[in-house]
């Protein structure tokens, strides 16, 4: 075969009329076959795997051009993104941080592609510090995290381009913004870690044989940056001869200590430190399992603070002296409560965050446990901050709800006020809209919350055009924030609702736990029944419902619809694990078995994932629902194959007139990198496309 395809060979005309009909591309289909226990599954659509193939590229160049034309044809398209920039054109200001003798913040005048650090010195005079939009011409190289050494003098930061997790750390004098030293390359799923102003821990994998954007990597390693040296010389400190996937050090607010983290999957860690006060030190175990998330908090000499949901599913603050670190000497100094505990520290307090129904509510302690006051919230949402040095007398929170943008306050630790610092000016009246929580019934009788947003008046007549959206794995939680695009969605008369998930973190240990492995089944009736109560109650029909989420929340889509075809009108998987069987074999899919279990571990676990794996459950002579797969073809965290193998399978078995379109951003991956533009135009075209399948043939 040639080596490049002639796009128009094998695209069709697309043809417009009241019932768009589409020719696709055409997928060709391949002999391979896998077996697993005996059992063999056909991978037809296999070759879409190999991302350096000029045949995937014009695979992707096809699919593309055929979306796009589709798109392109729906009469509110432009009008649609007018209104969307119009909204998302606000300036935006984070909230400050003292670095040494400046005072930080990330500004973004409305829609510039990335965020933009500046500082002020201490007479207020304001000068730009680092500009990423001008890392690449074309917005898709993007900041990926910035670390200050103690005294602020030094900065480093990361750059992720084309959206890859595969980040280059670059160090700066931060007083006269000289580059020094080699740039560090490879590092991936890290910070960086500073020891006094002599170098910096971070953790990396070997670069891979194979593709960097697929092929596996599952050795991390923790390794020690010496400034003006090469990268070549850095020293290895874990990771060599112990082979764990997920490796990081952070070192102590003292420099006294380096903490190590360690673990295979994405839940449960093993806890290591090393004493930097001494020479020649090696590393001691503190903890040497995975049976749980074990997190430093603080330390005060050696007095240990430590995060932990040993013997509390919720999670607790425990304290111990490094002398006698074992678990029977362990003391809670915030004990477990009901409700699940996430903290932070700042101005020698300890605040602990706390989620009720996936909502916020904050309590302020001392470093004895001693409840210092209820922190007043400025209304029911999400609330997160709270964050700062010891030394420092004004912490910053921010505040956010479905209806309510994103708001920073000023915190005072000594007398409890806050005052709004910074209130961004969006076009979108909040009183116009409301957001209520209700509880549905699960198939096996579980009580689960959803939130659903919508504009005052409503009539439940059946036929809003609603979206509901899930995640339901990795402990994640999915608390109100407000969104630009779904205030445009709200007000072109939509309604928007999020389930709450098991698999989640909204109600601890046990509700993830819940939604895992042999049990992962729970997440997708969940999110079902929240379909079949927006639909009972009136708020929406199947013809008028689209079913939304992405990246585990892709696969409960995939899945979703595949169980439940008759359900909704519209399915939006984004970024989705879609190929159950072969998802660990991929970048660092390996680490996610915690929560899916591999098809290589057992018959059981292989039939099981087999049952509800995507790709493997598209049927020949069924009606799906509309479909618009979105990806990005440098995804390395989630790998495009998935969504390719998905779109061909149901391109290829879908009755009925519901298009099936995949929409592939070009230098994107799975988040990172994503210009302001690309953000808002994939934005625009979800809902445009949902809209249309509906039948709406005007916005509001």
């Amino acid at each position: 075969m040639k080596k490049t395809i002639t796009i128009t060979a094998i695209v069709c005309t697309l043809v417009m009329n009241a019932q768009t009909k589409i020719t696709y591309p055409e997928t060709k289909k391949i002999g391979h076959v896998d077996t697993y226990f005996g059992e063999k599954i056909n991978d037809p659509y296999r070759w879409l795997e190999d991302d350096r193939s000029a045949e995937t590229e014009a695979w992707v160049k096809a699919q593309n051009v055929v979306t796009y034309d589709y798109l392109a044809q729906i009469p509110y398209r432009n009008q649609l993104k007018t209104r969307m920039e119009q909204l998302w054109n606000y300036e935006k200001i984070s909230a400050p941080f003292k670095e040494g003798d400046f005072t930080y913040y990330y500004k973004n005048n409305g829609l510039q592609n990335q965020s933009v650090l500046y500082r002020k010195d201490k007479n207020g005079k304001e000068e730009l510090f680092l500009d990423p939009n001008t890392f690449s011409k074309d917005g898709t190289t993007s900041l990926g995290g910035i670390d200050f050494s103690k005294d602020g003098s030094l900065v480093a930061y990361s750059i992720s381009e084309g959206g890859s997790d595969w980040r280059k750390v670059i160090v700066m004098e931060a007083k006269t913004k000289k580059i020094i030293g080699d740039t560090i390359v490879d590092v991936k799923f890290s910070g960086v870690s500073w020891y006094k102003n002599e170098g910096f821990y971070y953790s990396s994998y070997d670069k891979p044989v194979g593709s960097e954007l697929s092929a596996k990597t599952d050795q991390h390693k923790l390794y020690y940056h010496k400034l003006n040296t090469s990268q070549k010389t850095d020293k290895l400190i874990y990771g060599g001869d112990v082979k764990r996937r997920y490796v990081g050090g952070g070192v102590s607010e003292d420099e006294n200590y380096l903490f190590i983290t360690a673990a295979n999957s994405t839940s449960g860690n093993e806890l290591y430190y090393l004493d930097l006060s001494k020479p020649n030190s090696k590393i001691v175990t503190l903890i040497d399992n995975y049976e749980n998330d074990n997190d430093v908090l603080d330390n005060k000499g050696s007095k240990i603070y430590l995060v932990t949901n040993y013997k509390a599913p919720n999670k607790r603050v425990v304290t111990f002296d490094l002398a006698n670190p074992a678990k029977e000497n362990w003391k809670d100094c915030i004990a477990e409560t009901k409700n699940v505990l996430s903290p932070n520290t700042g101005s020698g307090y300890i605040f602990a965050s706390y989620m009720k129904d996936a909502v916020s509510f904050i309590k302020q302690y001392d470093y004895n446990g001693k409840l210092v006051r209820d922190i007043e919230l400025p209304g029911v949402g999400t609330a997160g901050g709270f964050g700062g040095k010891e030394k420092e007398t004004t912490l910053y929170f921010s505040f956010t709800n479905y209806v309510t943008p994103n708001t920073i306050y000023t915190f005072d630790p000594k007398t409890g006020k806050s005052e709004i610092y910074q209130q961004p000016k969006v076009d979108f009246n909040s009183a116009n809209y409301e957001s209520k929580q209700v509880f549905y019934t699960s198939k096996d009788g579980t009580k689960v919350p959803l939130i659903i947003t919508y504009k005052k008046g409503t009539v439940l007549n059946g036929k809003n055009p609603t979206i509901l959206y899930g995640y339901g794995g990795f402990n994640v939680s999915l608390t109100p924030a407000f969104s630009i695009s779904n205030a445009v969605w709200l007000e072109n008369g939509g309604i928007y609702a999020v389930a709450n998930l098991r698999g989640g973190g909204e109600y601890g240990k046990e509700w993830h736990d819940a939604g895992t492995q042999f049990k992962k089944q729970n997440v997708f009736d969940d999110f079902i029944a929240a379909a079949e109560y927006l639909i009972q109650n009136n708020y929406t029909s199947s013809d008028y419902l689209a079913i939304k989420g992405g990246s585990n929340g892709g696969l409960l889509v995939g899945a979703v619809m595949t169980q439940r075809p008759d359900l909704v009108k519209v399915a939006l998987p984004a970024v989705g694990v879609l190929d159950m069987l072969r998802y660990h074999t991929f970048t660092a899919g390996a680490g996610w078995a915690y929560d899916y279990g591999t098809a290589d571990q057992s018959a059981e676990m292989f039939e099981y994932i087999k049952g509800y794996s995507p790709v493997h459950n598209v049927k020949a002579g069924t009606k799906y629902p509309a479909t618009l797969v979105t990806t990005g073809d440098h995804d390395d965290r989630v790998v495009p194959a998935h969504s390719f193998k998905f779109a061909a399978e149901l391109q290829a078995k879908q009755s009925g007139d519901n298009p099936v379109l995949i929409r592939i951003e070009v230098n994107a991956g799975h988040g990172a990198g994503k210009s302001v533009a690309a953000t808002i135009q994939e934005n625009v075209d979800m809902q445009v496309f949902t809209l249309y399948n509906m039948g709406i043939k005007n916005l509001k």
